[in-house]
């Protein structure tokens, strides 16, 4: 890996995925520099003056102060001095050694250039060092309060920049929220429209989509339930008449051909109820393993179905029916694919859930067609075909009743054959 493949990998790492973060981190990073091009202008500004203006005054000022003390030094005045201004001082020479602050260093900076600047000889051999000294303890502690107060002061702003942009993009949660919900197909609860701005006018655009979107759907569905209500009447009608004709391989497959309308027309009336969510079910108290057992007994004698129910699996509010739906197209297309293997039937209480799982040992199917089981009228070409029965509707049902539970239905490669696996949460109420 080259070194600029790696600082890309490591950028992408560390970089933040939250827009807020990244707002927060783009404001301190523009206080920072400003900050650090104010110190470094501030501090050219005062060193050039310093030179040019002010070192002058403080050289004059000091010769002052230097001849007031006198040669040799006048204790009394030094004294004086001190106690009048916030002077420390040092005295060094043949006859006076004085230091007026003993305790602490602050006789001035050790660079030549200042320590030139600072010291002064007088005529008799005595050097005379000045400093600055701001009496009292809080001097000393300042240094460590203002950094204290400084790194308190860059929380707060931190702190306060977070809350402000927080509060600046919560519509965009409104709105990622109202997408899932739009996503899943409901269309109850608009976006809030929280402010008139720019985030605003775009929650009002989502909403106004999610509008059209709904009645378009609701237009659809409305459409193809009053056809297919409307070709139950000539469909059963063309049944009477084919029962009437002689018996033969016409009447037989005429026969064949309008049954197989009658539960395509039945499957996609049911198909457009269960789209609507939990509010086509029915519940009731519902044991899955009498339920399994008895669709066993009842339709699948005989077949090669074993089953192995879970001891501990307590009662579930579900729409009985339409788990009988779920269950037998799902042991009808294990039996039908499975190229006469034993099909398993198998129940468990997971993560505070149901699970039931219907397994074959046929071919299966291809990795690539995995995804799209449970898609309309989609049937893999390797493994089904329109004489095998079914018009590719039986999982699709399977999936939409899974989903009006609150739960959801997934296959996978099972090595050999195919497994299906459902489950369905327990509610929060219980």
């Amino acid at each position: 890996m080259t070194a600029p493949a790696r600082r890309r990998g490591w950028w992408r790492w560390w970089r933040p995925q939250s827009l807020k973060a990244r707002l927060v981190l783009v404001f301190l990073a523009l206080a920072l520099g400003t900050t650090l091009l104010f110190v470094s202008a501030t501090r050219e500004l005062f060193s050039t003056g310093w030179r040019e203006l002010a070192r002058p005054l403080v050289a004059d000022y000091l010769d002052r102060l230097a001849a007031d003390i006198g040669s040799p030094p006048d204790l009394a005045r030094a004294q004086a001095l001190v106690q009048r201004l916030p002077l420390s001082l040092r005295i060094d020479g043949p006859q006076v050694q004085w230091d007026s602050h003993p305790q602490i260093d602050r006789h001035g900076p050790h660079d030549p250039p200042w320590r030139d600047a600072l010291e002064r000889q007088t005529a008799d051999g005595h050097r005379i060092r000045f400093g600055v000294h701001w009496g009292g303890a809080g001097w000393q502690d300042r240094p460590a309060w203002t950094g204290w107060a400084t790194l308190a002061a860059l929380l707060g702003l931190t702190a306060g920049a977070w809350a402000w942009v927080r509060h600046l993009l919560r519509p965009l949660g409104d709105i990622q929220a109202g997408a899932q919900r739009f996503g899943r197909g409901d269309f109850a609860t608009p976006i809030p429209l929280r402010r008139p701005d720019e985030l605003g006018a775009l929650a009002a655009q989502v909403n106004a989509m999610a509008t059209s979107l709904q009645h378009m759907l609701a237009g659809q569905r409305g459409l193809l339930l009053a056809i297919s209500h409307e070709l139950r009447s000539p469909l059963t009608r063309a049944r009477l008449h084919a029962e009437l004709l002689d018996d033969g391989a016409q009447r037989n497959a005429l026969l064949r051909d309008l049954g197989q309308m009658r539960d395509l027309i039945s499957d996609l009336l049911e198909g457009e109820r269960l789209a609507a969510g939990g509010a086509a079910l029915q519940r009731e108290a519902v044991d899955l393993n009498a339920l399994a057992q008895d669709l066993v007994d009842r339709q699948f004698a005989g077949r090669g179905i074993s089953l192995d129910l879970a001891t501990d699996l307590p009662p579930m509010q579900a729409d009985r029916s339409r788990l009988q739906l779920l269950l037998r197209n799902l042991l009808d297309n294990a039996l039908r694919h499975g190229g006469g293997t034993p099909v398993q039937l198998r129940t468990a209480a997971v993560d505070g859930g149901w699970q039931l799982s219907v397994r074959d040992h046929g071919p299966g199917v291809d990795a690539a067609a995995l995804q799209r089981l449970g898609e309309p009228f989609y049937r893999p070409d390797a493994a089904r075909s329109r004489d095998a029965g079914g018009v590719g509707l039986g999982l699709y049902l399977c999936k939409l009743v899974a989903q009006s539970h609150g739960g959801t239905l997934q296959w996978r490669l099972a090595a050999p054959g195919l497994e299906a696996c459902l489950r369905l949460p327990m509610p929060a109420s219980a």
